[in-house]
């Protein structure tokens, strides 16, 4: 009599996405061989995208290509679905989805049953309802956002040069971020010490005529890093002249001006958003009991409380901190946490499937580091603070050792190495978000008006 394969279906190719399936293969390969098991991964993108990487890769530091790792080559034994989960009914141990050749197909979404659900689709943007958000502003979230904003940046600068228009001119030279996180604050001091150097080759444009503006509604920078090292980051963007207002927020961005609730006014063609993450809405669309915020409710194993068979992990994912000194306190959901729990959920869903006991999720947060642009950072790691350069190195040797296979590591440190020996590279690219442009102009058609 042959028996079905113990099918494992992992929700998501992005952080604990990957490392779940990665560590899956890994440990459960002798049933891999024989058949036993198997495992499918269904992301919306072919790759993982490696987040902490996405400010160096806006600013030209690192290569888009190296910021992601495909999910086929590192994921051999899996098998691989390019496509996007709509819906699951635990109940029955189905999800539907849909793929590309779907919707080329005209067909409705498709059924796959499992055994084990990993539900891991990670966060989107957290966005408010702020008039002209959704016409102007800029997420920073994915690889194509980060070098979407890179083109973007230089784009303006390009502009500032040709235009007779002092209007046009000042408009193009400001740059409003809004949010004070780690995405928000890396983004800003990259690209702002990016575009002070790319200045250098303009006759006209000179650093001093550019506005960089961050805006945070409460009133620190960078929590994870401490009140002491928050403050320390603000004043240091503040010798950079950069304008950073805490305890202000975006009122519109109608017409291409930012509106604050200061009452501060700046027309700027540049507004990028950065303020927070929410829960996938993929998590509404399941039977699984959900937190108030709309994350996975779990529990110290990983599994989802009350719904044997389900796991989750990271942004989707509510898990106790067994390690805190208050009871009730959850895992921020942050990278350090996703890596390291994609790595017990993967033994705990291989102990499931051999009907051995599972092991909590234990693991105490040990600091954080974050980028100012080149050679500046701050960092507090095991209760020692560090800035300047210092807090820069630990900054790239921390997430040198974080980002996945030798491949990746190898390309990364080449690139750093060659940024360090040779100039930046200014040019910007923003034809490639219109690839057929010259040929439908070639063609009789008419070039695409700028989208920002």
């Amino acid at each position: 009599m042959v028996t079905e394969p113990v099918r494992i279906l992992v929700v998501g190719g992005g952080y604990v996405g990957m490392y779940t399936a990665l560590h899956l293969q890994r440990k459960l390969k002798p049933e891999l061989k024989r058949g036993a098991v198997e495992i499918v991964v269904i992301s919306p993108d072919p790759y993982m995208t490696y987040q902490p990487f996405l400010p160096e890769a806006a600013a030209g530091s690192i290569s888009p290509r190296h910021v992601v790792v495909p999910l086929r080559r590192v994921l051999d034994k899996c098998r691989v679905i390019v496509g996007e989960v709509r819906s699951v009914d635990h109940a029955k141990r189905t999800a539907s989805f849909t793929t590309l050749a779907t919707v080329e197909e005209g067909a409705g979404p498709l059924d796959i049953t499992y055994d084990e659900l990993v539900l891991a689709p990670g966060s989107i943007s957290r966005t408010l309802p702020v008039p002209g958000l959704a016409d102007y502003g800029i997420g920073f979230k994915t690889v194509e956002e980060a070098i979407g904003l890179r083109n973007h940046v230089i784009e303006q600068m390009d502009i500032a040069s040709s235009t007779r228009d002092p209007a046009v001119r000042d408009a193009a030279l400001t740059f409003v971020f809004v949010g004070g996180g780690y995405a928000g604050v890396e983004a800003l001091g990259e690209l702002e010490d990016m575009a002070r150097y790319a200045a250098r080759y303009y006759h006209n444009v000179k650093a001093e005529d550019m506005k960089w503006i961050l805006v945070e509604a409460s009133g620190r920078i960078l929590p994870e890093v401490g009140p002491e090292m928050g403050k320390y980051t603000v004043s240091q963007l503040r010798k950079r002249n950069i304008d950073v207002r805490l305890e202000t927020r975006l009122d519109s961005c109608e017409d291409r001006v930012a509106v604050l609730d200061d009452g501060a006014r700046f027309p700027t063609r540049t507004v990028v958003w950065t303020a927070g993450v929410k829960p996938h809405p993929l998590l509404a669309a399941t039977d699984l009991p959900l937190t108030e915020r709309g994350r996975l409710k779990c529990t110290a194993e990983l599994a989802v409380d009350g719904a044997p068979h389900a796991w989750g992990a990271g942004d989707a994912a509510a898990v106790p901190d067994v390690t805190a000194d208050e009871p009730g306190k959850e895992c921020a959901p942050n990278a350090q946490h996703a890596v390291r729990q994609a790595k017990v959920l993967g033994d705990n869903i291989a102990a499931s499937v051999r009907k051995q006991p599972l092991k909590e999720y234990a693991h105490k947060y040990v600091g954080s580091v974050a980028s100012l642009g080149l050679h500046k950072g701050v960092a507090h790691v095991y209760g020692r603070k560090l800035k300047g350069y210092p807090a820069w190195f630990m900054h790239r040797v921390y997430h040198l050792s974080r980002v996945p296979t030798l491949n990746r590591k190898s390309r990364v440190l080449a690139e750093w190495i060659l940024s360090g020996l040779f100039k930046r590279e200014i040019v910007s690219l923003g034809s490639l978000e219109h690839p057929r442009a010259e040929f439908e102009l070639a063609a009789g058609g008419e070039r695409p008006k700028e989208s920002r």
